[in-house]
């Protein structure tokens, strides 16, 4: 077969790849077929360049949120400015809780679950950094083979049995003049980083469950402890009762009605505790299931703390908040998918090569006359699949486009976290302070029922009704105590919980890399 048409056959494939072989050339070729070569590759090469497909423009790139912008309203504020400390469990200064959520954050499943997925992302690291490295192969081989005496080589060759061996060792570097590997490599760098923020978010949501969860419990606790000091009072009440009825100085129905808030208090008692062995079994889950670390939980005073909320938002936010961390890592992720993708429409140059040993004769395998030696580039240029290629960037410039839009919603959803929350603790501070002024009232109630008590001017019923009232209040401000520690924690998580990533990190302009990547 001529030249021009092994030209035109290669021509005419979906990728074209010149091999150049001068050794080969300059021992098989005359001069004249080997000018013809050189002007049919220029031709190739021209006809190949001519036929590279051309990257379509990018229209619908989305716009990305600029989060230093992010701020609150200017009415949202607390006592206190700040972020959360690391640790920020710690200031409630409860061993108990400091002790669970220590537990929780060495034996969770959940954040095994989590760190898996760290585990894999590094393993796709090493895999897209391998392609940088030059690939080396050891091959060996044995074939017997009979040549026909009908076919290409005449006799002797023809009609006879030959065993050939190989030993041979081969090469190759890609090159990556356009970038592809590289920008694979720091996508897989913004997968890696995701997920580590993926797993500081984990931890975040783990410490506020079991913070909330424990609140709950001690909570619980303390109401029971202040059901059943309201069940005695009531139980005096309905002993009161019964004499009264006796003497005539009270009716039947006063002491049914008497018995029957008795029954009811029980009834909340029997809901309390059936509540504390629901919030028991919720942080035993949390904690990875050991009942053991349970057995020597013991009721705590919830105590207060200042509330803290900083000035000012911004990057601050970004820096602190480990689930925007992962949504800004994956969009880097994914602007590094489309300038890999965006690669592929360019030159691929390689370097091959070969070192081995090839005799037909096992004994003369292993002389120097056996020796074969092969290097070469092949540059391979993509022709008429430029559907396929257009059709992986326009897949990586849309996941692009929904990652931003993530990103566009987590800093929303961040930004009203933080306002949600920070109002919600305002808002139980004030029903807090009200509720004080009754709890107050109702001791002065009590101070002056006792008073009259002592003069003969009030009626003994008359004192636990009022100490019961006292009671009740004091249950309905434990339970505000309660909703303002869960609102706090809550607020805790909006503002990131102590988390803080590199600032160094928070320099990358979304913008200018997409503009890059076109």
């Amino acid at each position: 077969m001529n030249t021009a048409k092994k030209m035109a056959i290669t021509y005419f494939q979906t990728r074209l790849t010149i091999c150049f072989n001068s050794s080969q050339i300059v021992k098989n070729t005359t001069v004249k077929n080997s000018f013809l070569l050189k002007r049919a590759a220029q031709l190739a090469l021209m006809l190949a360049i001519a036929g590279c497909a051309s990257i379509p423009p990018d229209q619908n790139l989305f716009p990305q949120k600029d989060i230093a912008s992010a701020q609150l309203a200017s009415d949202i504020k607390l006592a206190s400015e700040g972020w959360p400390d690391k640790q920020w469990w710690m200031q409630y200064g409860d061993a108990q809780l400091n002790r669970l959520i220590a537990q929780a954050l060495t034996n969770s499943p959940s954040l095994g679950t989590t760190a898996a997925r760290i585990g894999s992302a590094n393993a796709a690291l090493k895999i897209n950094s391998a392609d940088l490295a030059p690939e080396i192969n050891f091959n060996g081989q044995e074939t017997r083979q009979r040549y026909s005496s009908n076919g290409l080589f005449p006799k002797p060759i023809g009609g006879s049995y030959y065993t050939e061996t190989i030993l041979q060792v081969q090469a190759r570097y890609d090159f990556d003049w356009w970038g592809k590997h590289r920008a694979q490599i720091v996508a897989a760098v913004g997968e890696v980083n995701a997920r580590r923020a993926d797993y500081a978010q984990a931890e975040l949501t783990l410490a506020t469950a079991i913070t909330q969860s424990y609140f709950n419990l001690q909570s619980q606790w303390a109401l029971l402890a202040s059901m059943q000091k309201s069940v005695a009072k009531q139980s005096d009440i309905v002993a009161d009762k019964a004499k009264r009825v006796q003497h005539g100085l009270a009716t039947a129905d006063d002491q049914r009605m008497a018995d029957a808030e008795l029954s009811r208090m029980n009834g909340q008692i029997a809901q309390i505790e059936a509540q504390i062995g629901g919030e028991r079994e919720a942080l035993r889950a949390l904690i990875g299931g050991d009942s053991t670390a349970l057995a020597d939980l013991k009721p705590q005073e919830l105590h207060d703390i200042s509330h803290a909320l900083p000035a000012k938002l911004g990057m601050d936010l970004l820096a602190r908040r480990p689930d925007l961390q992962a949504s800004r890592w994956r969009v880097e992720a994914s602007l590094s998918r489309v300038e890999a993708s965006q690669a592929a429409f360019y030159p691929d140059i390689n370097l091959t090569g070969s070192l081995g040993l090839d005799s037909l004769s096992l004994d003369d395998l292993l002389k120097f006359a056996s020796r074969t030696l092969y290097i070469g580039p092949t540059i391979s240029l993509p022709l008429f699949d430029s559907e396929r290629i257009q059709a992986q960037l326009g897949a990586s410039r849309s996941q692009r486009n929904e990652v931003i839009a993530d990103y566009n919603q987590s800093v929303f959803i961040a930004v009203r976290d933080v306002a949600q929350q920070a109002i919600n603790v305002r808002g139980i501070d004030s029903k807090l302070q009200q509720q004080q002024k009754i709890v107050q009232t109702n001791a002065e109630m009590l101070r002056s029922a006792q008073a009259k008590l002592k003069r003969g001017l009030a009626e003994r019923g008359t004192v636990i009704s009022a100490e019961l009232a006292l009671l009740r209040q004091q249950d309905d401000m434990l339970q505000l105590k309660n909703q303002q520690l869960q609102a706090e924690v809550s607020l805790i998580k909006a503002l990131g919980g102590g988390y803080l990533a590199d600032p160094v990190m928070l320099n990358t302009n979304f913008h200018q890399q997409a503009a890059q990547s076109h």
